[in-house]
């Protein structure tokens, strides 16, 4: 189209584009073949698709959105390419499967590997840095549980696929106050301050003698809570 042909007000142009009336009605049709495409594509590449995606799957995903795109809206592209191109990202990616669970290596490489946020109770701050979690991040995920302090947190896992895994420390021991500092008077409801001296930065035991934090290294320290 040449930029003598646009110009504001030519609703026309702007709502229908410039193809004949006729083109919607196929339109339709493509649609509903499109659908199908998609349709038979996830079902084909298993219940995952479904579910919470893996790196591979996002991957065959925005392949076949980009797939459609074009057939939907060109007249002068027909729907055999997407159907073509379908059938390649099922077959990459079903093969990709199959070789990940057969090698372990493979699999750690295409769909990565989970991360250990917490253990017991004590934030790895070097491998949340390596994933790009915040301490922030980690809290308001362990506040989504209904977690109040660290002392509570045996293991926080950072799953391959981007989910968090949970597991509760059963011993009743003092940790970190996770909660807003922003809200005292909750704090001040929910939980009480005990002897012990965690590290503020990672809830860390930290003893009277330490001039620095045992794990982290700083030098901050807080009563934990209860």
């Amino acid at each position: 189209m040449k930029k003598e042909d646009i110009h504001f007000g030519d609703w026309q142009r702007m709502l229908l584009g410039d193809v004949p009336g006729g083109f919607y009605w196929e339109v339709v049709l493509r649609i509903a073949v499109i659908y199908l495409i998609l349709m038979v594509s996830m079902r084909l590449m298993g219940k995952r698709m479904a579910s919470q995606l893996s790196r591979n799957e996002m991957i065959a995903m925005v392949s076949l959105a980009a797939a459609i795109g074009v057939p939907l809206q060109a007249p002068d592209r027909g729907i055999l390419a997407a159907v073509i191109i379908a059938a390649v990202v099922i077959f990459i990616q079903q093969t990709m499967a199959r070789l990940a669970t057969r090698n372990q290596r493979l699999e750690s490489i295409t769909q990565g590997n989970l991360s250990i946020l917490i253990t017991d109770s004590r934030l790895d701050l070097p491998q949340m840095e390596i994933t790009g979690i915040t301490r922030e991040k980690a809290f308001s995920q362990l506040r989504s549980h209904g977690i109040r302090h660290l002392g509570e947190v045996k293991r926080l896992y950072f799953e391959a696929d981007g989910s968090f895994t949970l597991i509760l420390n059963n011993d009743g021991r003092p940790g970190l106050s996770i909660l807003p500092e922003a809200d005292p008077e909750f704090i001040r409801q929910s939980c009480r301050a005990s002897e012990l001296l965690v590290c503020r930065r990672c809830g860390h035991p930290f003893a009277v003698t330490d001039s620095a934090c045992r794990n982290c290294g700083s030098d901050e320290h807080i009563h934990a809570v209860q």
